[in-house]
C-alpha cells in the first residue's frame, strides 16, 4: 500500500508541475511582427477614405508614400470622336 500511495503521489506531483510550466498565450508579450499585423487589422476596420489608408499604412509599415492617381489615358470624351481599325466608335 505504501508502494501504491508514492506512486500516486508522483503522478499527481508531476501533473500538477506540468499544468503549471505552460505559459497561457495571452500572458506573453507580443512580437514586433504580430504587433504590426494587430496595427493592420484595425486600420483595415476603420473606414477610411483610400488616401488616408494608404498613408497610414505606409507610416505604419516604414515604407515610403506612394502617391497614388488616375492617369489620364483611359479617359474616353463622348463628344470626341475615335476612330478604331477604319470604323468610328
Amino acid at each position: 500500500m505504501n508502494r501504491l500511495l508514492a506512486v500516486a503521489l508522483m503522478l499527481v506531483t508531476s501533473v500538477v508541475a506540468g499544468c503549471a510550466t505552460h505559459p497561457a498565450p495571452e500572458l506573453r508579450p507580443y512580437s514586433v511582427e504580430e504587433s504590426r499585423q494587430l496595427a493592420l487589422e484595425a486600420l483595415s476596420r476603420r473606414g477610411l477614405s483610400f488616401d488616408e489608408y494608404q498613408q497610414q499604412r505606409a507610416a505604419l509599415l516604414g515604407q515610403p508614400q506612394k502617391s497614388y492617381s488616375f492617369d489620364r489615358q483611359g479617359e474616353m470624351n463622348a463628344e470626341r470622336s475615335v476612330t478604331l481599325h477604319g470604323r468610328p466608335s
